[in-house]
């Protein structure tokens, strides 16, 4: 006797957590263009004597605009994950039962190297993805901590004079103003590897998962397989 599927639709991901991947993927796009510009300037407009050639202060302008939104969405996304109350975020912490299990490890690469068949999961990421997420996020915590540094000793008044005492204890923890630059840039180093992968995986697991993976980040809808 053959066996029926039934797909199932249910909510993957919440509204808030859809916004805060968009906006945080748009921060990431702006950030890495300006700040490619402010630390190599590949480009330059025509020679004037006309006082309007702020090339450069525009890109900062910009890189510190959507260097404050990614700051935003990620303590909003860390916000979401330890307090948000609803069934579909509680189950991103609930994920960590299976980053225990060395069970669920092995099943989960054995589906990846197309050896078996995905194993059943307490929450909504796999051990692999759940443990990639983290490193993702202290990251992006490092780099916005490492950016606000840079900040408070070009902005000495408002809001980075309010910062600058608040920096100064992390940039000597970072050995210097030099090292927290560098480490910046590492940073944004590692989102550039992290992001290609990440999008590799996406698309590898709608096509093969057929569970509308992919879909899911833009419509929050997953699908559920359901064997008759």
């Amino acid at each position: 006797m053959s066996k029926e599927i039934i797909r199932e639709v249910e909510t993957e991901y919440t509204s808030g957590t859809r916004w805060v991947h968009w906006l945080r993927f748009v921060s990431i796009i702006a950030l890495s263009v300006t700040g490619f510009y402010i630390a190599y300037v590949f480009v330059s407009p025509e020679i004037s004597n006309e006082p309007v050639l702020f090339l450069q202060a525009k890109m900062r302008m910009w890189h510190e605009i959507f260097g404050f939104l990614l700051i935003a969405v990620t303590l909003i996304k860390i916000y979401l994950f330890f307090f948000d109350r609803s069934r579909v975020q509680k189950l991103e912490i609930v994920s960590f039962k299976d980053v225990l299990s060395l069970k669920v490890w092995i099943a989960q690469i054995k589906y990846y190297l197309f050896l078996g068949e995905h194993p059943k999961l307490h929450g909504v990421y796999n051990p692999l993805q759940f443990a990639t997420y983290a490193f993702f996020y202290i990251v992006l915590v490092l780099l916005c901590l490492t950016g606000l540094i840079l900040y408070v000793h070009v902005y000495h008044e408002g809001l980075g004079g309010l910062l600058y005492p608040i920096m100064r204890p992390f940039e000597a923890l970072f050995g210097g103003l030099a090292n927290v630059r560098i480490i910046h840039h590492i940073g944004m180093w590692v989102i550039f590897l992290f992001v290609p992968v990440h999008v590799y995986m996406v698309i590898f697991n709608s096509i093969k998962g057929k569970e509308g993976a992919l879909d899911a980040v833009v419509s929050g809808l997953k699908f559920k397989h359901k064997k008759h």
